[in-house]
């Protein structure tokens, strides 16, 4: 006469919540990447939207000339759409300019991407 033998395994409902612990574990993974990549395209974004900002700020320097007041202008790098707003004004002492330079995405309205200010001196009439 044979005696039964213990079976070995998992049974159906072990197998399952196994199963369902591993869908949950995946679908954050999925999601943690998605936000990565996400992130990692609003920083490149920044990043650009800062080079275009700083050229706009070099180009002031190299004209020599600073109008006061506010100017926009297209300043479009590569597919990124961007919006640069120079603003010149007086400041304190008088002797000086206060420039500040700001990079909008022109696809959206979003607060500024890249914002930098400086102090200049005043040009000299000739």
């Amino acid at each position: 006469m044979r005696t039964p033998s213990p079976q070995a395994g998992f049974t159906l409902i072990e197998v399952l919540v196994a199963l369902a612990i591993i869908a949950v574990a995946m679908s954050a993974a999925v999601r943690v990447a998605g936000l990565m990549t996400q992130s990692s395209g609003v920083l490149r974004d920044r990043s650009i939207a800062m080079i275009a900002a700083q050229s706009r700020m070099a180009e002031l320097r190299l004209e020599g000339r600073l109008p006061m007041g506010v100017k926009a202008m297209e300043c479009d790098q590569g597919r990124l759409l961007l919006r640069c707003e120079q603003v010149i004004g007086g400041a304190e002492n008088g002797r000086l300019l206060k420039v500040g330079v700001q990079v909008f995405d022109r696809s959206q309205e979003r607060p500024p991407l890249a914002k930098i200010e400086t102090l200049l001196s005043r040009p000299e009439n000739p």
